[in-house]
């Protein structure tokens, strides 16, 4: 059986792959804050806020750098960031584009491009758009666009490079995209007709449409599945398009720091270990789930999904922090996210779990105290408070810096 915590593991690796989640954060202005605009806009990280409304962007220091006048506007990638008028608030499109760090419009699809916006329930555009927008984040110097039913690809001037012609397609990595034509399966044993390849930036298949499901390159090495997605096996491929580690795993994911999980048995009773690029076990399947590597640390838990509990590894399989902790996340910038109290996947919320941050020691140096967080970026982490749900989207959100100040107080 397919449980949630599962799912959501699936959910996570697939927005890791995407490198383009949906922006989530919905808080106010604070009284340090004089809605005076920043006019610097050079490499510095920009994060999405809510205003009356309205989003817009600020830096680390909370300071705004573009002022709240879209009606959605997600994280920046390859210096560019989608961002929309109308439409979700009234249905009516004004406007669908990228602005730079500037917040000019750059790239305005509704000018030149028809975006198709009945994306339905396709587990493969889901999986290419997170949150369902017919237009991708930028990677490697395109990004996915859904015109007339199918994906194709444009580049940062706004030009159709690759036309649209596939059912699915994910974001550029390592010069390589999967795509899938076909329909995607949607149970096991589905007698779908859809496979997944990769192509280049060009267009061109490299890889002719041969699997079942596919992840994107990492580290020379690409995530492909062999039949169904209950009886069928994982294995890797090179650029080639050749196998280099066959399909036999149950279960694996992509490769992060050398090492690639893999999951021996089935859902209910296979264990969780690590391979090498050969294909050997290198850490031998033990864990009852496991994460990828980052910053040499990762995530295992030992025990059931009712009772067991998350700790950290090294790279020899050595639990370097000790499992006590109910969900965590990977390290970033030396910090990672914890969550003590209960499982914060519990159904209705679970109001006594809540989070805080480690350092590789296994020591807190943010209390746990937050209903939901993720990932340090630049010094700023995203965190949810006042949900009244236990999905992480739904609540009041703000930002933090690595004392655990708020740079941005929660708020809708």
């Amino acid at each position: 059986m397919i449980t949630r915590i599962m799912m959501a593991v699936v959910l996570m690796e697939s927005l890791f792959l995407i490198g383009c989640a949906a922006a989530t954060a919905r808080p106010q202005p604070q009284s340090k804050q004089d809605g005076t605009v920043n006019s610097q806009a050079d490499d510095q990280s920009l994060f999405p806020v809510e205003v009356n409304g309205k989003w817009g962007y600020i830096d680390k220091t909370g300071a705004i750098v573009i002022n709240p006048q879209f009606d959605y506007a997600d994280s920046f990638f390859d210096g560019l960031a989608r961002v929309e008028n109308g439409f979700r608030d009234t249905g009516e499109l004004r406007m669908a584009g990228y602005i730079d760090k500037t917040g000019r419009i750059i790239i305005d699809l509704e000018s030149n491009y028809s975006l198709d916006w009945s994306l339905g329930e396709d587990l493969g555009t889901m999986r290419s758009l997170v949150d369902l927008n017919p237009f991708g984040c930028f990677s490697e110097g395109l990004a996915a666009v859904y015109i007339g039913g199918k994906w194709g690809y444009i580049d940062e001037t706004g030009q159709m490079v690759i036309t649209p012609q596939f059912d699915s397609a994910l974001v550029f990595a390592e010069d390589l995209a999967v795509v899938r034509i076909g329909e995607e399966e949607a149970y096991p044993g589905d007698p779908v007709e859809g496979k997944w390849g990769f192509v280049d930036k060009s267009g061109k298949y490299v890889i002719d449409l041969l699997f079942d499901d596919a992840r994107s390159f990492s580290e020379g090495l690409a995530l492909v599945r062999i039949g169904d997605w209950e009886t069928g096996r994982y294995g890797y491929i090179d650029k080639s398009g050749s196998i280099v580690i066959n399909p036999q795993f149950d279960e694996a994911q992509s490769f992060s720091e050398g090492l690639a999980v893999v999951r021996i048995g089935d859902w209910d009773t296979g264990k969780y270990g690590y391979i090498d690029a050969t294909g050997s076990i290198v850490i031998n399947p033990q864990f009852d789930d496991a994460q990828s590597f980052s910053e040499g640390f990762a995530a295992v838990r030992i025990g059931d999904l009712e009772t067991g509990m998350y700790g950290y590894i090294d790279k020899t399989g050595s639990v370097v922090i000790s499992p006590q902790f109910n969900y965590v996340q990977s390290f970033s910038e030396d910090l990672a996210a914890v969550c003590i109290g209960g499982d914060p996947w519990e159904g209705g919320g679970n109001p006594s779990a809540r989070f805080g941050f480690i350092d590789k020691a296994g020591t807190y140096v943010i209390n746990p105290q937050f209903e939901w967080a993720w990932d340090f970026s630049d010094g700023v982490a995203e965190i949810r408070m006042d949900g009244m749900s236990n999905h992480p989207s739904i609540g009041k959100f703000g930002y933090i810096d690595k004392r655990g100040n708020y740079i941005w107080e929660p708020s809708e």
